[in-house]
């Protein structure tokens, strides 16, 4: 990096940090600093939706993903528009109708204190490990930059985002994340085009997705019916939909977002924005991936991304057999360019026939190349099985740092890390709210100021960011980062769904009930996790219907304990 991307990096991030402390110092009680003063307009609540959940890990990991398994991630969203729908139809005007300050003030109304602190400490259990995980994606990428160690990295990224939630709540993330989000698209778009324009000058857009196309990276849906299936059609319109409802219903981070509209229209708004926004979103950050795995049919690449695996295979007794791979790696990269040259060639002669032949041959190729990958993966884990092994997560950010212009590197830079701090403020913002209001304010009988409140959240806020740090400092890689924070929210989200639908939709089912089926459902479906009974995304569906027909059961069986029937 040179000054120039340091200049850029350090004065963006001042700039966000900055002017969230200066633009909302001074909140002087509980509803100023959780719910904004409720003057938030549909564009802020839209775009503040937005940037909450596309932390660091979608676009550290989203571009990666497409890389290596192609577009059909996204149909991981398909069923956002529809969750959409719902919420605002059935949650946004409840909420709004009993001025609460977190989803869970619902349930003791509905239901009883313990299943509102029940649905509040799993709130808080898979939410605060997220948040954990926020921090902790950024710091890999300066890690990569700047060598430093991901401790020292998480307590200042963790530093930066602490500062200005805790000054200024809810309305210092709402207007830092506008910011963010003009930051995070203009920089997209600039690493879009610019990876278009170190293409070959013959290779126009439209050819590059026929490339792509070829090594089956446009593959965008899958209408597979097997539930061991990660990302299908089906998958999204079950399992995200329900993941969906459950994280813009029920999860504070996002509630908190639309409980400080002006009113319910301006909240309904900014979620349609988010439901119509989101997918194309996606669909561009995965496209960004695809035509980097374009721009490296044509250009070197490392056998694996990771620069501490290649570092530590290097310096251990494999050496020799890793540089064999790599010296194959290279061998076939070349294969690969004949190939893609064409495969080209026939689609300007328009002949058919050689096309589907190049075709095979591109993806025989692929496949040579999958497989020494494979087994380089193999050796970095016997030379140190601490290393991280699958690279699908420094993809994107190895292509920006070996080919992106002086000053692009310090904006793409930026891009994700405002993105880390966007959410990660969501996180912390509901975490400190949720302790606050739900734990602490409701379990005292004592009542107090609302100056005392406003410590208190701030207090709990602090708390919460530091905790956050600790889960970074001791957090790895699971599949990739993106799929390990969805992961956990599959684990929490159906159950918490669950519940509120069983207060909305289940007049007859009462505290006791649901309590102990939302306990048993939790354990149930941490075990289905561990014994992989299923995908991850079909938990969500899994555990929403589990905790619903065990409420159900149980109270049924309670009534007829109760109301034993007359012997005759």
């Amino acid at each position: 990096m040179g000054n120039l991307d340091w200049f850029v990096l350090s004065g963006t991030l001042l700039f966000i940090v900055i002017y969230g402390v200066w633009k909302t110092k001074g909140s002087k009680n509980v509803s100023d600093y959780v719910l904004g003063g409720n003057q938030a307009r549909w564009w802020t609540i839209g775009l503040s939706v937005m940037a909450t959940q596309a932390s660091a890990i979608t676009f550290l990991s989203t571009p990666g993903q497409a890389f290596h398994d192609g577009m059909g991630f996204v149909q991981f969203y398909f069923g956002l528009p529809l969750a959409m729908i719902v919420i605002c139809v059935v949650f946004v005007p409840l909420y709004h109708k009993l001025k609460v300050y977190t989803a869970y003030e619902f349930l003791e109304r509905r239901f009883d204190l313990k299943t509102r602190s029940l649905a509040a400490i799993l709130f808080l259990i898979q939410r605060g490990l997220a948040a954990g995980i926020t921090i902790y994606a950024p710091s890999i990428i300066l890690s990569a930059v700047l060598g430093w160690d991901l401790l020292t990295l998480n307590i200042i990224i963790g530093i930066l985002v602490i500062i200005y939630t805790v000054s200024g709540g809810t309305k210092a993330v709402s207007v830092t994340q506008k910011q963010q989000m003009i930051i995070i698209m203009t920089g997209m778009f600039i690493a879009f085009f610019f990876i278009l324009g170190a293409l070959p000058p013959e290779l126009t857009f439209s050819n590059a997705l026929k490339i792509a196309g070829a090594s089956e990276k446009l593959n965008i849906l899958d209408f597979d019916l097997n539930t061991s299936s990660r990302y299908t059609f089906w998958s999204g319109i079950t399992g995200g939909f329900f993941l969906a409802l459950a994280y813009f219903g029920t999860d504070q981070s996002q509630v908190q977002r639309y409980l400080s509209g002006k009113s319910v229209r301006e909240s309904q708004l900014g979620l349609i924005f988010n439901g119509i926004f989101k997918i194309p979103m996606q669909f561009f950050i995965l496209l960004v991936g695809v035509m980097v795995f374009v721009f490296y049919q044509y250009n070197p690449s490392p056998i694996n991304f990771n620069p501490a695996a290649r570092i530590a295979v290097e310096n251990s007794e494999f050496a020799e057999d890793y540089q064999e791979l790599e010296d194959r790696h290279k061998e076939i990269e070349t294969e690969k360019l004949m190939a893609q040259d064409k495969f080209y060639a026939a689609l300007k002669l328009k002949e058919y026939a050689a096309t589907v032949e190049a075709k095979q041959q591109i993806l025989e190729v692929n496949q040579k190349e999958r497989v020494n990958r494979e087994r380089a993966k193999l050796l970095i884990e016997q030379a140190d099985n601490l290393v991280q092994t699958n690279d699908k997560d420094y993809v994107f950010i190895h292509f920006i740092l070996n080919n992106l212009p002086k000053g692009l590197i310090g904006l793409l830079l930026a891009v994700i890390l405002s993105a880390a701090m966007s959410s990660t403020a969501s996180e912390l913002n509901a975490l400190g709210t949720i302790t606050a209001i739900d734990l602490y304010k409701r379990n005292r009988k004592q009542e107090f100021t609302q100056k005392h409140y406003v410590k208190v959240s701030k207090g709990f806020t602090l708390m919460w960011g530091i905790i956050a740090i600790c889960i970074a400092g001791v957090a790895d890689l699971f599949d990739n980062l993106i799929q390990l924070v969805n992961i956990i929210g599959s684990v929490f989200y159906g159950n918490i769904l669950g519940i509120f639908l069983l207060a909305f939709f289940f007049k007859f089912v009462k505290g006791n009930a649901v309590f102990v089926a939302a306990i048993i459902t939790q354990i149930v479906v941490i075990v289905g996790l561990r014994g992989d009974w299923m995908s991850y995304l079909w938990l969500n569906a899994f555990g929403c219907t589990l905790v619903i027909l065990l409420a159900m059961a149980l109270e049924g069986f309670d009534r007829i304990l109760r109301n034993p029937p007359l012997e005759t």
